[in-house]
């Protein structure tokens, strides 16, 4: 990306930032390595569907369809999609880059199912296993000021080397135990990387959203596992 960026001399005012044209050697190269990791995460959300409705069926004796475990939605974040949108009046066709960040288009939008056409699209915001999550939906002011996005988390509060260094995992598993919260990982570090502390208060960041009216509260979500 450095050396495309030097030769088509782009300039950016971030240094963690890099780019390349969308049609050069360097950017088709991306896109299709992008691809390819979208298409692999795909089969692990497939995969982990399939795991979660069959612990459910052999716990309650009732098959996924009798307990209505159907899909809401899928969706993946941290990726580039070709969409068009308007700027200064005027219809373009963009590769909108969401990185921390999720679609939340609008209700009416073609690029949404049927079944949501008159909500607006499922957004779907975990926080961390020992708080809450969130299903959100967009909204048309989200879709004019930041090309139909909102967050996709909480956002960390500490890294995960500052995790692992600050937060004791006994700790962590203790007080999830406390609040009802069965956790099984495969590693210590893995518990105080992901612990609730290590993230900001997703209520906050929701209600930001919402405040600015770039998507809609719809349901909050605890969690039991």
């Amino acid at each position: 990306m450095e050396r495309a960026m030097s030769k088509d001399k782009i300039e950016l005012n971030d240094r963690q930032l890099s780019c390349a044209r969308i049609g050069s050697p360097e950017g088709k190269e991306y896109l299709s390595g992008m691809a390819c990791a979208a298409n692999f995460a795909w089969v692990n959300r497939s995969c982990i569907t399939a795991l979660t409705r069959k612990v459910f069926a052999d716990m309650f004796k009732r098959t996924p369809e009798e307990m209505e475990m159907h899909l809401v939605y899928d969706v993946c974040h941290n990726i580039a999609k070709v969409e068009e949108h308007s700027i200064g009046g005027v219809m373009k066709k963009l590769l909108v880059h969401r990185k921390g960040s999720t679609r939340a288009f609008p209700p009416n939008h073609p690029n949404i199912p049927k079944d949501y056409q008159s909500i607006g699209q499922p957004v779907l915001i975990g926080g961390t296993m020992g708080t809450c999550s969130y299903v959100l939906v967009g909204t048309d002011k989200g879709m004019t000021e930041t090309f139909g996005s909102t967050c996709h988390g909480a956002g960390r509060a500490l890294s995960r080397n500052q995790s692992r260094k600050k937060l004791d995992h006994e700790q962590v598993l203790a007080r999830l135990k406390n609040d009802g919260i069965s956790i099984r990982v495969a590693s210590p570090m893995l518990v105080a990387e992901e612990a609730p502390e290590s993230y900001k208060n997703v209520t906050d960041v929701i209600d930001t959203c919402e405040d600015a009216g770039i998507s809609r509260k719809v349901v909050k979500l605890r969690p039991v596992a």
